[in-house]
C-alpha cells in the first residue's frame, strides 16, 4: 500500500512507558505519578515535533471518576485520560480497530508504543506497527541527543576567534573601533 504524506499517528501507553523507562520510574517513585506524567509529556512534545508525528499518549482513568478527557498539549501532541473503568489497552485497541476500518481512506501509519505482550498481538492484528517500550525510549533519547547536538552546533562560533561569534553589526562596529573611526 502506498504511503501518503499524512503524518504517522503514534499511540503511547503512558503508564506502561513510565513503568519501564528508568528515569520516569524513578521520578514516579520519588516525586509521584503526576511528576512522571509531566516529564513523559515534555519528552513527547519534543519527540513528536522533531520526528513529524501526531502523538496521543493514553493514560488509564486510574481511579478517577470522571468521563474520558483529551487535552491538546501542542500541535503534535494530545493526552487522553480514559473513561472511568476503561483501560489504556482498551482505548488503544478501539483506536486500532477504527484505524483498520478507515485504512483504505487514510493511507496513514499507526504506531503503538507499549511492552504489553497481549497488546502487541492485538495491535499487529489490526495492521498497526508496534514498538516496545525499550525501543521507544531509545528512539526518544536518540532524538533528544540529535536536538542537543543541533542546538550546540548552532550556538558554536565557526572559528576559534571570539569575534566570529558576534553578529555582523557588532563585527562591523568592532572593525570601526580598530580603525579609529
Amino acid at each position: 500500500m502506498p504511503r501518503s504524506s499524512a503524518r504517522p499517528l503514534l499511540l503511547v501507553d503512558g503508564y506502561n512507558i513510565i513503568g519501564l523507562w528508568s528515569k520516569l520510574k524513578t521520578k514516579r517513585d520519588f516525586d509521584g505519578l503526576e511528576a512522571s506524567r509531566r516529564e513523559l509529556i515534555e519528552s513527547l512534545i519534543n519527540y513528536s515535533a522533531f520526528e513529524g508525528l501526531d502523538t496521543l499518549v493514553v493514560f488509564d482513568a486510574h481511579s478517577r471518576h470522571e468521563p474520558i478527557c483529551t487535552e491538546v498539549i501542542s500541535k503534535s501532541l494530545s493526552v487522553c485520560y480514559t473513561d472511568f473503568g476503561q483501560t489504556a489497552d482498551t482505548y488503544i485497541e478501539k483506536t486500532c480497530a477504527t484505524f483498520r476500518r478507515n485504512l483504505g481512506s487514510l493511507h496513514r501509519r499507526l504506531i503503538v508504543a507499549t511492552s504489553d505482550r497481549a497488546q502487541q498481538q492485538t495491535v499487529l492484528g489490526y495492521g498497526a506497527e508496534w514498538m516496545s517500550a525499550l525501543q521507544f525510549v531509545q528512539a526518544i533519547e536518540a532524538t533528544e541527543r540529535r536536538c542537543r547536538s543541533k542546538q550546540k552546533t548552532r550556538n558554536q562560533p565557526s572559528s576559534r576567534f571570539l569575534v566570529s561569534g558576534l553578529d555582523a553589526e557588532a563585527q562591523q562596529r568592532l572593525a570601526q573601533l580598530r580603525r579609529g573611526l
